[in-house]
């Protein structure tokens, strides 16, 4: 009906200036008059350009004073003749009027505000805002001062209307041809593809989005890691504890369990379970027996080791914890030479800001065999981050309580032109590794960083709540580029 009256009505004019007017005149849906002027319009039947007015309409308040009259009127007739106490009023009256009702006609002088008493100034008002807003709710115009007045009470709000006006357009016939999308056999057979008018094709039309999943930025990141780590001959650890001891955490990695980061406000600690249920007690004994006394050439911490503290569960702080269980494994067999590496999250109990969370993953490396020094880990950090595309490395000395020597890993990026921290390094303490029962001339070599950083910095992004937790936008999963590492 709609799609008629516009080309039956262009076909004897030669323009409709308005699709609003147009479709109250006929007593057709507005909505159906634009639907059918952008599929014309596609098809060039028609030429349409926008027209957009700004109208104003009634909020629910407006419309209620529309109906039952202004807050000031409702509280002028409330008030007898003879006055009333300003108690007995607000009985009569919503209390969400009351103040407005008595603001306004104060305002407009129509009572007394008196301290005992309340009477009328005059006798007879006239509701003039509902007279306007009646007068809106019916389309018609009313004085800028009254628009501004029942604006600045929120009784009326701006809205654009949208409409066309429009010509006839190239293809313009008083009825739309049917076009033909397929060509078939009929057709053929019959002679009809002589008469037919084909749709024609949009070769640049984009088809539809596929439906399937989408890797998150950090597991292609990760993925490219894991192969790093695969090419250089190492071994992944299995990682899927996300619970463990404070033992197997702090104590087993000479740790002191005096030291801050075991403290409440750097570790989250279980409530149920709260400890263990079993250990080692052979190798626990020798953990105990290196704290409080030394040995292997070492004086210890001299404190009194507490059995308790071994035994709190926790959210591991570290995947080193991990490497502490594979080693004590390792040392349990006639020794031979290992790679390890895990990537996996861990947990600490920080501030949340633009470049930490309260989790996070960890990447970790290390390499178990005789006669390893110091030499052997730079070479070692050398290979694995150039194949990440780092190629400038220097490193700082730096102190962990279960590495010594110990080193920070800093590379130069290019992009900010400066040395930049990417991980942490050393060589496993004899304390830690003797009470295992590793043979005296076995060193650990073993570096971590984390699996964010190299991400953010190579997608570009500087909030790490961008791109891990609940704020991701899932936008980014879905569009983001293929990872490609500097792999040689």
């Amino acid at each position: 009906m709609a799609e008629e009256a516009v080309l039956g009505y262009l076909e004897k004019n030669e323009e409709i200036t308005d699709s609003g007017e147009f479709a109250a005149e006929r007593g057709i849906d507005h909505n159906d008059v634009v639907n059918v002027i952008k599929s014309l319009h596609g098809f060039r039947y028609v030429d349409a350009q926008d027209i957009k007015r700004e109208t104003w309409v009634l909020t629910d308040e407006g419309k209620t004073y529309a109906t039952v009259g202004s807050p000031e009127i409702q509280l002028f007739l409330a008030i007898p003749p003879e006055g009333i106490s300003k108690e007995e009023l607000q009985k009569k009256l919503d209390p969400s009027l009351f103040k407005i009702a008595c603001a306004q006609a104060a305002k407009n002088k129509w009572v007394d505000m008196g301290k005992q008493l309340i009477s009328r100034k005059v006798q007879h008002v006239d509701d003039k805002v509902k007279y306007l807003l009646i007068q809106i709710q019916q389309g018609r115009n009313i004085g800028s001062d009254e628009i501004k007045a029942l604006k600045a009470r929120k009784l009326i709000v701006p809205q654009t209307w949208k409409g066309y006006s429009l010509k006839k357009g190239p293809n313009y016939a008083p009825k739309r041809k049917q076009v033909v999308t397929d060509l078939t056999r009929d057709n053929f057979q019959s002679g009809e593809w002589k008469e037919l008018e084909f749709k024609e094709y949009n070769y640049s039309a984009k088809g539809q989005p596929l439906e399937g999943g989408n890797l998150h930025p950090l597991l292609k990141v990760r993925s490219q890691l894991k192969q790093i780590f695969l090419c250089m001959g190492f071994e992944e650890m299995p990682t899927n504890n996300f619970v463990e001891s404070s033992f197997w955490n702090f104590d087993a990695l000479f740790q002191p369990q005096q030291h801050p980061a075991r403290d409440s406000h750097d570790t989250f600690f279980l409530e149920t379970p709260s400890t263990t249920k079993e250990l080692p007690e052979d190798y626990v004994a020798r953990v105990k027996q290196v704290h409080e006394s030394g040995g292997y050439e070492s004086r210890g911490y001299a404190y009194d080791w507490k059995r308790e503290e071994a035994n709190k569960n926790l959210l591991r702080t570290h995947t080193t914890a991990v490497s502490s269980r594979m080693l004590y494994q390792l040392a349990k067999k006639p020794f031979a030479p290992k790679k390890y590496f895990s990537i996996d999250r861990v947990f600490r109990n920080e501030a949340v800001d633009r470049t930490h969370l309260a989790e996070f993953h960890q990447i970790e490396g290390l390499v178990c065999d005789r006669g390893l020094t110091l030499s052997d880990l730079i070479g070692v950090l050398h290979d694995f981050f150039s194949r990440l595309g780092m190629t400038k490395l220097k490193f700082k000395p730096a102190y962990n309580p279960y590495t010594e020597p110990s080193m920070e890993i800093f590379s130069y990026h290019e992009g900010f032109k400066k040395w930049v921290e990417v991980g942490n390094s050393g060589m496993f303490r004899p304390e830690m590794l003797q009470p295992m029962g590793l043979p005296e001339d076995v060193q650990v070599i073993a570096w971590g960083l984390s699996l964010e950083r190299p991400t953010m910095i190579l997608y570009g992004i500087d909030n790490i709540r961008d791109l891990f937790g609940h704020k991701v936008d899932l936008g980014l999963i879905k569009k983001n580029p293929i990872c490609r590492l500097g792999i040689d």
